[in-house]
Parts: structure tokens; C-alpha cells; sequence
């Protein structure tokens, strides 16, 4: 029998008791015919509220239940059955067992029942100060009321991360939330669908899926695959979930190589975007998204099991269409209404997106290099990049790139974040045929860049000064010339 059964049987039988005597109550008896009512009553047949089968009560009880209602001002209740002094408390087990059992199930959290029943049994044998060993019944009894539930170990059990995860699983309890706006917060996720695409050259890849969804209107921003998880696929994705819904504040995601990419956490910062990851192995503060790759699983690719030879574009064309003609327009079972009904309705706390050449100046990570001076070039990745002749003033240099994009380098000011010029690649073909420019010279004084440095004539001022101080002492030189020694010494 379970609780919940137990509990419904109770209130079964409280009924049963207040419909026999709830006439009495409803037409009190005159004076001196208590008695004979309640005679009635004890000859009638009652069903049973457990067997069902017809059941009597003796004249006794249905006076005890009569005067019990009579005195109580609630009725029901008093007819239910009374709750032990004892309950919830397990007297048999003393306190140095319950004590050995809890130590156990910290240091074994995976282990079943019975086993930790079977490992008990031997420490009690070997110290009889614990008291005599109890039934497995009482000893599951006495864990699953005070919270010593089994806890299944996973596969990656002792890995630091997932140890910590586990851990704070049982000290904090798992709630469900909201963001109270639109655009407050994005979720979004790589998903391994579980059908394979056939390619181009022949060959069957497993299909990635990149979604992102608002967690107010639970709204998908936008929905695509992909052969592959790079933070080059991150940045196109994100691209056009911004261009079709704008700038949200937030967004979520796991910590996978992807989103660790400088390329797309400087995007965000440009962006003014709140980068909240979720902690690792735990997938449940990113519940949402697993939600909807269970409804991606259990509708779309349901719907194409029929298409045999399945390509790339063909399950982007499918999914594009079941995002903004099924699933935006369907009513949410949670919400209480279409996605995209709440998200037109509801307060809206997002920006404007600009537009896609500021949206890929921004997903740009940046470096600092230091300029070879002799021929003005900086190295960026195995490559070298030539830098302005008006700018060889710098001895480091600001870049904003793209690891998939080498050919669009720009040098930047850090200061202000405002690009300056772009870096073209060193042509060292070119450079082979010998034609070089004049390379500008600013001049000292006159600050015009083409004037020509030229050389000073006569001494420098301060050795000048140092000269005639010394001559001013009346001391000789302190050398003597080599050839008036030769002079000498030929006398």
C-alpha cells in the first residue's frame, strides 16, 4: 500500500463515518430518543470502504462517533483516523545505529538498500554497542524519511567537476524560473540530431543543431545545422538569430570550446551583451533548451523519417519552416499561449540589431603585436601583416581578426575602440622585383612629414660646453699624442 493510497482510504472512512451519523446531526433526536436512533443505526448494513462488502457497527461505536462530531467544529476531520504519538519516530533503531547509517550513506551514496542492509549487519556483529540489527523494511524506512535517498553514480564519477555538481545538487534544491521580460535572457545549445545527412562527397555526417530561444515567450530566435561545432558556426548562427529578433541582454549557455572563443565573447562585450554560463554538469539550468530538442526529436525529425537520402539543406529548408509555421505559431502547454503571441505582447527590454558589417567587425577577437621596425610589419598566426608607414611610430600595434578570416585584419585604437585602418598581407613576391618607396621621415622642427633628415655639422653643444669648462681648469690634456713621442724619442 502506498501513502497516497493509505492517506485516500483514510478519508474514505472518515466519510463513511460522518454519513451514518451526520442524520443525527442534521435532525437532532428529541429527548430520550437517542437511544433508539442509535439502535437503528447499528442493525443497518454499511459498505465496506475497502472491500466494498456490506459491513455493521455496534451500537458503542456509532455513539463514540456521534459524540466525537457533536463536540468538534470540524466534523470530517474527527471521524479520520487519529495519527499515532509515535509516528514518524522509530523507536527500535537506537541512536548509534541511525548515526552508523547516515556515515554510511555518505560515504556510499550509490549503494542499494540492501546493500547497505547487508554491510550494516557486519558492523553490528563486530560492535554490539549499536544495538541489535533491524529488518531491511526498517532500516529503508528509517532512510527514505530522513532524506538517505540512492543516488545513482555517473559514468565520469570522480571527476572534480562532476563530484562538485553532484554535491551541490544535495546541499541546494533545483527550482524552476522565469526571466520576467522579453529579451531578458537567451538560451542556446549544439544539439546531435539523430539523424545522419548525407554530404556532398558521398558520405553520412552526423547534423548539428544550433537553436536559440527566448526564455520569457520561449520564442526560437532562430534554428539552424550544421557538420560542426566551431566558434566560426557559434558566430553565424548568432548573426542571424540577432538580425531576426534583435539584441537580447543575456544569454546562456554551456561552457564548450565554441563558446569559449575569444571571437565570440568579444562579440558579446561589443555588443553589450551578458555572457551567463551554466556551471559544468548541469544541464538543468539550461533546462529549456533540453525541453525543445525533445520536441525537435519527437516532431520534426519524426516527420521526415520517410526521406531516405537526407541532406543538409533539405533539413534546414524542413526546419526553417516547422520553426516559424508550427512551433512559434502553436500554443505552448507552459505559457498558455503561441510563442510568438507572448513575444509580441509582452514587455520588451531588447535593442535594435545593426547590421551585418558591424555585426562581423564585432565577433572579432583581439591581439597585441609588436612592430618589426625595419620593415614595418607585425606577425599575426604565421603570417606577417605590413602596417602603415604612418603608424611606425608604434612599437605595439592593436589588431581585431578572425581566425577564419585572415584576410580582413584591422588596427585599432585600444583607447577609444575605434578602427584606424586595415593590415594587407605581406607580398613578398612583389617585394622580389626590387621597386621600394621612400620611406616618410618626420622632421624635428618644422613637423612637415616630407621634410629629409640631414646631418649636423660641427660639435655637438653639450660636448662643446664640456671642452671649454676643461680648458677654463689651466690643466693639460691628459693624453699624450702619439707623435710627438716619436718625435722624441727620433732626437
Amino acid at each position: 500500500m502506498t501513502k497516497n493510497d493509505e492517506t485516500g482510504r483514510h478519508d474514505e472512512w472518515a466519510r463513511l463515518r460522518f454519513s451514518i451519523v451526520g442524520g443525527l446531526l442534521a435532525a437532532p433526536p428529541k429527548r430520550g430518543e437517542l437511544k433508539a436512533e442509535l439502535e437503528l443505526l447499528s442493525n443497518k448494513h454499511w459498505t465496506h470502504p475497502v472491500t466494498k462488502l456490506p459491513q455493521r457497527f455496534s451500537f458503542s461505536t456509532i455513539e463514540r462517533w456521534y459524540y466525537l462530531t457533536k463536540k468538534s467544529s470540524d466534523p470530517i476531520l474527527a471521524m479520520r483516523r487519529k495519527v499515532r504519538s509515535d509516528a514518524g519516530k522509530q523507536a527500535s533503531l537506537k541512536p548509534g545505529l541511525c548515526a552508523k547509517i547516515a556515515e554510511q550513506h555518505r560515504e556510499h551514496r550509490s549503494w542499494s538498500y540492501q546493500l547497505h542492509v547487508d554491510n550494516l549487519e557486519v558492523v553490528v556483529e563486530k560492535e554490539s554497542e549499536l544495538g541489535p540489527m533491524r529488518s531491511y523494511s526498517t532500516v529503508r524506512r528509517y532512510m527514505l524519511a530522513n532524506g538517505l535517498r540512492r543516488i545513482k553514480s555517473r559514468r565520469r564519477g570522480g571527476v572534480p567537476g562532476v563530484d562538485a555538481a553532484d554535491l551541490r545538487r544535495e546541499q541546494y534544491e533545483t527550482r524552476s524560473y522565469e526571466a520576467e521580460f522579453v529579451h531578458s535572457l537567451w538560451h542556446f545549445d549544439f544539439h546531435v540530431g539523430s539523424r545522419r545527412v548525407l554530404t556532398q562527397d558521398g558520405s553520412w555526417k552526423a547534423a548539428k543543431l544550433l537553436g536559440f530561444i527566448d526564455d520569457h515567450s520561449r520564442l526560437c530566435c532562430h534554428l539552424q545545422w550544421y557538420l560542426d561545432e566551431e566558434t566560426e558556426t557559434l558566430v553565424h548562427g548568432v548573426s542571424q538569430a540577432l538580425q531576426k529578433r534583435g539584441l537580447p541582454r543575456s544569454m546562456m549557455g554551456d561552457q564548450g570550446p565554441a563558446m569559449k572563443g575569444k571571437e565570440f565573447q568579444q562579440g558579446l562585450e561589443d555588443l553589450s551583451i551578458s555572457w551567463d554560463p551554466t556551471r559544468p554538469y548541469s544541464p538543468e539550468q539550461n533546462a529549456k533548451k533540453e525541453v525543445f530538442w525533445s520536441t525537435v526529436e519527437g516532431r520534426l525529425m519524426a516527420m521526415l523519417e520517410g526521406v531516405e537520402e537526407l541532406t543538409l539543406n533539405l533539413l534546414n529548408e524542413a526546419t526553417q519552416a516547422w520553426v516559424e509555421q508550427d512551433y512559434n505559431r502553436k500554443k505552448h502547454s507552459e505559457i498558455g499561449m503561441p510563442p510568438i503571441e507572448r513575444f509580441l505582447s509582452a514587455k520588451n527590454v531588447g535593442r535594435d540589431c545593426p547590421g551585418s558589417e558591424e555585426l562581423r567587425q564585432a565577433f572579432r577577437m583581439h591581439a597585441t603585436r609588436k612592430q618589426r621596425h625595419s620593415d614595418g610589419t607585425v606577425s599575426l598566426d604565421g603570417r606577417r601583416y605590413e602596417v602603415p608607414s604612418r603608424y611606425r611610430n608604434l612599437d605595439q600595434v592593436c589588431l581585431r581578426y578572425a581566425r577564419w578570416n585572415m584576410s580582413v585584419v584591422d588596427l585599432f585604437d585600444r583607447r577609444t575602440g575605434k578602427i584606424l585602418c586595415s593590415l594587407l598581407p605581406l607580398d613578398k613576391t612583389k617585394n622580389a622585383e626590387g621597386i621600394r618607396r621612400r620611406r616618410d621621415v618626420a622632421a624635428a622642427s618644422s613637423g612637415d612629414p616630407s621634410a629629409q633628415s640631414t646631418r649636423g655639422s660641427g660639435i655637438a653643444p653639450l660636448l662643446q660646453k664640456c671642452m671649454e669648462e676643461y680648458s677654463a681648469t689651466g690643466l693639460p690634456p691628459a693624453y699624450l699624442p702619439k707623435h710627438d713621442l716619436e718625435d722624441e724619442v727620433s732626437q
